[in-house]
């Protein structure tokens, strides 16, 4: 029997995930009292249902229960029971903003400031972070984003590194991309807005692409890029970090840097990490 047990920060969607798993053919439960998680595996191998694979999301609205999660994981071993731990989180900027777009308060300060709530909240779940067999840090991620992550882990079974890289194109005009680990300035390219028969397409158009990977500067630009990516990923991975965030910018962020984004998530993409691609200010 497997049991994948979704944890993390509020707000960084554990009901999102328990839905995309039981998606997946997972019996699913959510808010499951952590001193209930070894009963539940019990009830659920013996059900006459068969139920061979299962999901629950625990999580701090457990209270002073949360703290017999360990003892709980620990008896799973015992029975001879597979688990996994999924940890979802986000950056502290994203869990504000969506408690307030929902207008709720942190479930450990309900009548306090959100960022105190989130700062013991973190405080609480560093050590079942660093056991988790995956972290998915959402604060990029659609609900389709993280369906596709999800299905990688557990359908596809593609041994992960433990790091998401997302491409995110962008124009400068409409300023820096703020949340990005590395920024990538693509305006020493020609810019095909000057072009007239390029000017109304993007960089996702191969009319477009050709322009921009005619120069040999583009194609120079692309192999370093990708050297130094190669390079520094394990060094990320090796210091805890779950996504890495490259910002690509032309003037627009409609042309160049479109286009070199999409070339560069399908490189990387090719040497079998786990990609993908956004384009702040093009649709």
């Amino acid at each position: 029997m497997e049991i994948v047990v979704i944890t993390g920060m509020s707000g960084a969607g554990k009901s999102q995930a328990m839905k995309v798993m039981e998606d997946m053919g997972y019996y699913c439960m959510d808010n499951l009292p952590p001193q209930l998680l070894s009963k539940f595996a019990e009830l659920t191998y013996k059900s006459t249902k068969h139920i061979e694979k299962a999901c629950v999301v625990v999580d701090i609205r457990g209270g002073e229960f949360f703290k017999s999660l360990y003892e709980e994981l620990e008896k799973l071993s015992d029975m001879q029971i597979d688990y996994k731990i999924v940890f979802l989180d986000a950056s502290d900027e994203v869990l504000i903003k969506r408690f307030k777009e929902l207008r709720r308060p942190h479930p450990l300060n309900a009548n306090g400031s959100i960022i105190d709530g989130i700062k013991e909240e973190r405080e609480i779940l560093n050590d079942i972070k660093s056991k988790a067999d995956y972290i998915i840090d959402t604060s990029k991620l659609n609900l389709g984003m993280l369906k596709a992550e999800m299905t990688n882990i557990f359908i596809k079974g593609e041994k992960r590194e433990k790091i998401t890289i997302l491409i995110s194109s962008f124009g400068f005009k409409n300023g820096i991309l703020l949340d990005a680990d590395m920024v990538f300035d693509v305006r020493f390219i020609p810019n095909p807005y000057y072009i007239p028969e390029l000017k109304e397409h993007s960089g996702k158009e191969k009319i477009v692409r050709d322009y921009v990977f005619k120069w040999p500067q583009t194609n120079t630009f692309l192999l370093k890029t990708l050297d130094l990516i190669e390079f520094l990923i394990p060094h990320y991975i090796d210091e805890g970090k779950s996504q890495l965030v490259i910002g690509i910018g032309c003037t627009g962020g409609k042309h160049r840097s479109v286009a070199i984004a999409e070339e560069l998530a399908n490189e990387l993409s090719k040497k079998g990490h786990s990609t993908m691609l956004f384009h702040r200010d093009f649709q």
